[in-house]
């Protein structure tokens, strides 16, 4: 339970393709939800539930909180419908990025009518009593429970809230220019920052005069590579999404680019993608 208006926070595989939701609270009262945003790319859904005020009770949110690498966290949630359920753990690693598809157990998903409900494991880890993420996946080679588990930060939920939470459409900050998120061409030609691949006609990108990738007598000639937003360094996909992630639509970033041995800064207009152009920053 997120606030006391009713809201509630979710991983985005929990809602995902769902026919119909409901919240169980503390009391096993049962309430139909509704989805009112979500953010795919992160694991997170908004939802809204009309209850009595005396069943809302909000985690504690802070806006920040200092982790330190052998912390101990507790996680809670219903994994395989078995409520209450509570394991410890600690802080192995802060700030990690990893790549995932959403939608629920891949294993299962086949055998599973679309019909029939499903279990999910929702989860908060704890430090102090403060709700410091949002368990989301876990990385395990034998397929079980076991293995690497990963949380969505706390300050990105926030972020994700206010944005998601006014509307119920998946989108995420860009201004007009398309990269490669797998960072195919950096990698095999050991380029620090994001190569701009192409800019879509009639965006901020291409208005402001990002380059992207262009073909020559000679093949291939590389535009501009994105190294920098405001005062944030990007060597990145991950930095450049998390510096426009701090963004939302008609702000304006400086974005700092390197076109062959020169480095320049414009100025761009940050605007709402859609989910189906997530790859487009």
């Amino acid at each position: 339970m997120w606030d006391d208006a009713g809201h509630v926070v979710t991983n985005f595989h929990v809602v995902q393709d769902a026919r119909s939701l409901t919240v169980t609270f503390q009391n096993q009262q049962t309430f139909e939800a509704q989805v009112v945003g979500v953010e795919p790319r992160k694991d997170i859904a908004v939802l809204a539930v009309a209850v009595p005020k005396t069943l809302l009770k909000p985690v504690k949110v802070t806006k920040h909180v200092d982790l330190e690498v052998g912390q101990k966290t507790i996680a809670i949630g219903n994994p395989f419908g078995l409520d209450h359920t509570l394991t410890t753990g600690v802080v192995s690693a802060i700030g990690r990025q990893v790549q995932a598809s959403v939608g629920g157990d891949p294993r299962h998903d086949s055998d599973r009518r679309r019909d029939q409900p499903r279990q999910f494991r929702r989860t908060a880890p704890r430090l102090f009593g403060r709700v410091i993420g949002m368990n989301t996946i876990i990385y395990s080679k034998s397929g079980s429970s076991a293995g690497i588990g990963f949380a969505v930060a706390m300050s990105t939920i926030q972020r994700s809230f206010r944005r998601s939470s006014r509307t119920a459409r998946p989108s995420s900050s860009g201004s007009g220019w398309r990269s490669i998120p797998q960072r195919k061409i950096e990698r095999r030609f050991g380029i620090r920052g994001v190569v701009v691949l192409d800019v879509v006609a009639g965006t901020p990108a291409a208005k402001a005069g990002l380059r992207g990738i262009s073909q020559t007598f000679g093949g291939l000639s590389l535009g501009d590579i994105v190294v920098g937003i405001d005062d944030q360094k990007v060597d990145d996909f991950d930095d450049l999404y998390n510096a426009l992630d701090h963004h939302h639509a008609g702000e304006t970033v400086a974005v700092k680019v390197r076109r062959g041995n020169d480095v320049a800064t414009v100025k761009i207009e940050v605007i709402a993608l859609p989910s189906k152009v997530i790859a487009l920053p």
